[in-house]
């Protein structure tokens, strides 16, 4: 998708900007799902009961692989939905810990964040020191 083009002194999170965000966010969550439904056709179509115990293994290590990244992307795909619903109660673009503005560059770079970039640093850093 094409970044954002700010227009000077234009609203932040007006109804254009909504609308590309939820548009970006729709976008990601469907080739998330079309991933998720070649993953189930792979594996159902690859399973196998390979009599040889170094291609069951090696099946299974691959099955593991790709679930465990679907699970990530389970993650994400509920994230996703958290920035959506974010976007229909007008709180998407906002930082849940200080309430500025997060900015169109970092929502395009990363559109379910919900911290500022200020707020996400000493998060970070909180985190680096926690262990």
């Amino acid at each position: 998708m094409a970044p954002y083009v700010e227009e000077k002194n234009e609203e932040y999170m007006n109804a254009e900007q909504v609308q590309h965000f939820r548009n970006i966010l729709l976008a990601w969550k469907r080739d998330l799902m079309e991933e998720v439904d070649r993953t189930v056709h792979h594996m159902q179509d690859e399973a196998a009961n390979f009599p040889d115990p170094n291609d069951r293994a090696s099946q299974e290590s691959e099955f593991s692989m790709e679930l465990r990244a679907r699970d990530r992307e389970r993650k994400l795909i509920k994230k996703i939905d958290e920035s959506l619903m974010d976007l229909d109660n007008n709180e998407y673009g906002y930082c849940e810990a200080c309430g500025v503005e997060i900015g169109i560059r970092r929502l395009e770079a990363r559109p379910t964040a919900t911290l500022c970039i200020d707020c996400k640093t000493l998060d970070e850093i909180r985190e680096k020191q926690m262990g």
